[in-house]
């Protein structure tokens, strides 16, 4: 099993929507002969897209996993959606690779999504191949889309191949590693000489790519420095070192739907691309201490790994997809986990193939394989030898922008509302579900528009829920300008005991963010200690309804000074609608004011539309905090009011043609400029009638 590991490949395909990963999976898949016929993204009969809402939209919302076997060795391949909306599975699916391909549209060049994914393979420190597709395209230009990617990219990319034509003349490439070229027809490669009128732009090239290449082995730069000729083996041993280490990214290209030059890649991937035991060990935590622990890729260490999907799956149940660091594991068996604290005991192993599942006898290190109904554990768990114990730390799920309410179409179904969308939440890290009290809305975040749709297309197919989303409401609230002093005075004599309250309080402004301060001043038992913290109650509960528009009144001082007592009719009741009174009387007195959310947006735009996005923002009544580049994009961050930003998603995406991103975040409560105040005050008292 030792050898099973370095006879492994995990690759990522990433890249932005539409550059054809999940195409170029199939043709792999195909060539590869584990697939009898070749599924189309376009017919809706890919291997590696399923799901129905999947085939609705022609592209991958959720990563898929399959593999091959090339030269005896197996290729796994993680197939991760490229559209923003679904990029937080993307990011947690990464965490399972060894290396990435990244895909480029060679008619789009990088787009933002290509950058981050990017990034992400940065976060992992996952060395990248590229492969520039659709050479065969009308506008496709596989030398701008090169350029593009030394613009932006470190580690920087360096070409290995040619195209040998240009759009739909296109039919194979010059392998500058041997100086061959490869062409293709009926998906057959045939190997011949560079054709004439390439020669002297293959050979410049060939000369960059060995000056790039030994880059990476010192004693082959003095060996090319005096002058000596370099063999195709030292190469591709040094193109072996430099990708591992991530002293570059070599670039191929292609046309997958075409079956046009995509052979290269499984000598890659086998040649080149690092095994689970070239990424070395894995470092982790002793449980409840920060003390560190490796493990190794060994099959003779401890079991470890780390669940980094779940898939509800509707006949297997929950299936949670995982990655073995260390150790092997069986096909039954029991192991821990330290997240939950909980023993988990299984009676199966699988291994994933497209939509279906495969039983396993056992897997080790490097493997990517999958378990049924396990009780506990969840997406970014560690799973560990219940005797040799260790925490790994899993990457986070990306923060949503989108919020919509979420109000069932048939009364009653509130309770199936909140059961079907938990389950959907297990397999999907990137939802947040909460109930807003002071709303009284159940808001459901995404991270975009198409994420919260497809959310609902699921709920309806899978749990037969329907629902309706609205724009949720802004959780305004109120505060006070000035300090007061008020006396707050319950008297009722109606026979028998009667109810007497009496207190004296100073109410003042505190800081933002402060919330509520209570102190009690009282000397000499004017009201007993017994009564106090019933004047405090009735403060506090007076202010969660504030008196301008009904909102909860925060950053506020109440200090207990004076008052008085009645030693037969006082009560910790009386002192408690008292303390409700002196509320209710300040914050009319007190100049009181509206507040409002302020949230910190970060927008990352193509530098093109910068000028539309901040004058957007400015419109917004924004506040720029900063502005700094980043490769072709420019990131702007600004504080924004969450009532300006509630359907900034689409807008955005409109404004730069589906090409700027940005993550919201909630800062802090800001006061609602003047002018606007009377227009939400009128809204909320129409709606309370």
């Amino acid at each position: 099993m030792a050898d099973m590991a370095e006879k492994l490949r995990n690759i990522a395909l990433i890249g932005h929507g539409g550059s054809g990963k999940t195409t170029l999976a199939e043709v792999l898949l195909y060539n590869a002969g584990v697939t009898k016929r070749l599924g189309s993204v376009d017919e809706g009969n890919a291997v590696m897209d399923f799901e129905p809402e999947e085939l609705k939209r022609r592209s991958s919302i959720s990563s898929s996993f399959h593999q091959f076997e090339w030269k005896k060795t197996q290729v796994n391949l993680i197939d991760t959606p490229g559209d923003q909306n679904f990029f937080s599975d993307t990011r947690m699916c990464m965490q399972a690779a060894d290396a990435a391909l990244l895909v480029i549209d060679a008619i789009d060049g990088v787009k933002v999504q290509s950058e981050q994914a990017w990034e992400f393979a940065e976060e992992f420190g996952l060395p990248v191949m590229i492969y520039i597709n659709k050479v065969d395209r009308e506008r496709a230009d596989f030398y701008k889309a090169f350029e593009d990617a030394q613009n932006i990219f470190e580690p920087k990319p360096i070409r290995l191949q040619l195209p040998i034509g240009k759009e739909d003349e296109f039919k194979g490439v010059v392998d500058l590693l041997t100086m061959k070229a490869v062409t293709f027809a009926d998906g057959k490669a045939s190997v011949g000489d560079i054709p004439a009128d390439m020669q002297e732009t293959a050979e410049s090239e060939r000369e960059a790519l060995v000056e790039n290449i030994a880059e990476a082995d010192d004693e082959l730069v003095e060996k090319y420095l005096e002058g000596e000729d370099l063999s195709p083996e030292e190469l591709y041993k040094a193109l072996r070192q430099g990708i591992r280490n991530r002293t570059f990214a070599p670039v191929l290209c292609g046309a997958a739907a075409r079956q046009i030059a995509v052979d290269p890649l499984y000598e890659l991937f086998v040649e080149a691309a690092p095994s689970p035991q070239d990424r070395g060990s894995k470092t982790g935590y002793e449980p409840g201490t920060e003390n560190e622990i490796t493990r190794s890729p060994d099959p003779a260490e401890p079991f470890s790994g780390l669940a980094f999907k779940t898939i509800a799956d509707p006949y297997s149940g929950r299936l949670t997809v995982f990655k073995i660091f260390s150790g092997s594991i069986s096909g039954d068996g029991t192991f821990y986990n330290p997240n939950r604290d909980a023993k988990e005991k299984y009676s199966q192993l699988l291994r994933l193939v497209g939509k279906e599942q495969k039983q396993i006898g056992e897997a080790g290190p490097g493997d990517i394989v999958a378990i049924a109904k396990l009780k506990e554990t969840k997406t970014g768990d560690t799973l560990c030898d219940t005797n040799n114990r260790i925490l790994f730390k899993a990457a986070k799920p990306l923060s949503g922008v989108v919020s919509y309410a979420i109000v069932p179409k048939s009364q009653g179904d509130e309770d199936k509302i909140f059961s079907s969308l938990a389950k959907l939440m297990e397999e999907d890290s990137a939802l947040t579900l909460e109930r807003n009290d002071e709303t009284r809305e159940t808001v459901l975040t995404g991270m975009g528009q198409v994420h919260i749709e497809t959310i609902v297309e699921r709920l309806k197919r899978k749990y037969g829920v329907e629902v309706t989303l609205t724009v949720p409401k802004v959780p305004y609230k109120e505060t006070i300008k000035k300090s007061i002093s008020v006396q707050g005075r319950h008297k009722k004599q109606s026979g028998g005991h009667g109810q007497f309250g009496d207190c004296w309080v100073q109410f003042e402004p505190l800081p933002k963010g402060t919330g509520f301060e209570f102190e009690d001043k009282i000397v000499g038992g004017v009201i007993p200690k017994t009564y106090i913290p019933a004047v405090e109650k009735g403060i506090f509960e007076a202010a969660q309804k504030g008196v301008m528009a009904g909102y909860p009144c925060i950053d506020f001082k109440a200090i207990l000074y004076d008052g008085s007592y009645h030693s037969v009719d006082s009560s910790e009741m009386a002192f408690k609608i008292a303390g409700s009174l002196a509320f209710k009387k300040a914050a009319e007195q007190a100049e009181p004011t509206l507040l409002e959310p302020i949230m910190e947006v970060e927008v990352t735009t193509p530098e093109d539309f910068m000028g539309d996005v901040m004058g957007d923002l400015n419109g917004r009544r924004g506040r720029v905090l900063g502005m700094e580049g980043k490769g072709k994009n420019q990131i702007v961050r600004a504080n924004v009011p969450m009532a300006e930003v509630l359907s900034y998603a689409p807008d955005l995406r409109s404004m730069t043609g589906g090409r700027g991103i940005f993550t919201m975040k909630f800062s802090h409560y800001d006061e609602v400029p003047a002018q606007l105040q009377q227009k939400i005050i009128d809204a909320a008292k129409s709606e309370e009638e």
